[in-house]
């Protein structure tokens, strides 16, 4: 009997130490000693649509708004280096506008009525003759191309130049600036005939083909009462310089 207590007991005992050691391996496998292979599993292989070892997954706003940021913070991306569509297409027809108002503007024209201003003013010396003052009034330059052909009152016909008046070059007027031309209006000694008092005239301009006339003429005043005219009447050609109108 003493035996078989004996080994009862050491049977017991040897149990107890199996259960005790059963225990302590489930408690090492739970992380507490040991690694738990299902827990390395999860953690090592992401989940896709996740940032590796966040958790959080990568939603579309999150990489659109990643790609966006890059794009507005980086130096030298495309949006800084190139203008937007609507102002590259506007520049250049700007500078074409630009461009073509300077090349218009710096084209000289044919002097005539609507661009300038013409004066008329009898003069005492040399007597019997009319000072024609032609102003440019508008933002061009323009060329007073051969004589002035007056016709006073009703006139038919206008009077001939005096060819030896020709200038060297044709008269040029940049804004502002005047030309002249003299008319001999009746003989002195009063052999001339067809002798009458007009009280009004009418100035046109000639082209560069000194053909006719261009543009609009002009109607500058005379005195109240009139000048005197007869078939002396001649003028000279438009010249740069006054005193070359009145050696004539």
């Amino acid at each position: 009997m003493s035996n078989l207590r004996t080994s009862r007991i050491r049977l017991a005992a040897a149990a107890a130490t199996t259960v005790l050691a059963a225990l302590s391996l489930t408690a090492c496998d739970n992380g507490t000693g040991t690694k738990d292979e299902g827990a390395a599993t999860a953690s090592t292989s992401a989940t896709p649509g996740t940032e590796a070892g966040s958790g959080t997954p990568e939603s579309s706003s999150t990489r659109t708004g990643s790609t966006g940021t890059d794009t507005g913070t980086g130096t030298g991306t495309a949006a800084d280096a190139k203008p937007t569509s609507a102002a590259a297409s506007k520049a250049p027809a700007a500078s074409r506008t630009s461009a073509a108002g300077s090349s218009s503007a710096a084209t000289p024209v044919t002097c005539e009525g609507s661009t300038t201003k013409t004066v008329a003013a009898p003069l005492t010396r040399p007597v019997n003759h009319l000072l024609l003052t032609v102003t440019n009034t508008g933002s061009r330059t323009c060329f007073l191309y051969g004589s002035p052909a007056v016709r006073f009152g009703e006139a038919q016909s206008v009077p001939p130049t005096i060819e030896d008046s020709q200038p060297q070059a044709v008269v040029t007027l940049e804004p502002g600036q005047s030309g002249y031309a003299s008319v001999n209006l009746s003989a002195t000694d009063g052999s001339a005939a067809n002798g009458h008092t007009a009280k009004s005239l009418t100035v046109h301009f000639q082209g560069r083909s000194l053909s006719g006339s261009v543009g609009k003429a002009a109607t500058p005043a005379l005195p109240a009462k009139g000048v005197y005219v007869d078939d002396s009447l001649k003028v000279t050609y438009w010249q740069q310089d006054m005193n070359d109108a009145l050696s004539w």
